[in-house]
């Protein structure tokens, strides 16, 4: 026969692992990043178009362009800037002046556009230092 605080203690168990998991599983999917970059985030609310992906591998450097979309009002393009300001740094990206970046030979360039219908963020990698 089970005693009441073995239950008690099952039911605990079976909430925590269910919120411990239920936490691994949403930050994963915010932990996002595009096809063929694989170091470059996507950030929470744009969905990425992969049909438009273009992803060159050449002897001297990548080029990558992608692009990713929004409704209107999801998100603005300051929540854009904000996002890819504070995580590009740590991962060794150097911001040059409005969405250039650049980092071991690789010039990033970020281009937010905004209609009525909907907020595009385009991304550009190229072998470069400007």
């Amino acid at each position: 026969m089970i005693g009441k605080r073995n239950i008690i203690a099952a039911l605990f168990a079976t909430m925590f692992a269910t919120t411990f998991f239920s936490g691994l599983i949403a930050g994963h999917a915010e932990g996002r990043f595009l096809a063929g970059i694989t170091d470059l985030p996507l950030m929470a609310g744009l969905e990425e178009q992969t049909e438009q992906t273009l992803v060159f591998d050449k002897p001297n450097g990548r080029i990558i362009q992608a692009v990713a979309i929004a409704e209107a009002g999801r998100i603005d393009r300051d929540d854009v800037w904000r996002f890819y300001d504070g995580t590009l740094p740590q991962l060794g990206w150097r911001r040059l002046s409005g969405g250039k970046f650049v980092r071991d030979g690789e010039k990033l360039s970020i281009r937010v556009e905004k209609n009525h219908t909907r907020l595009t963020v385009r991304f550009a990698i190229a072998p470069g230092t400007e």
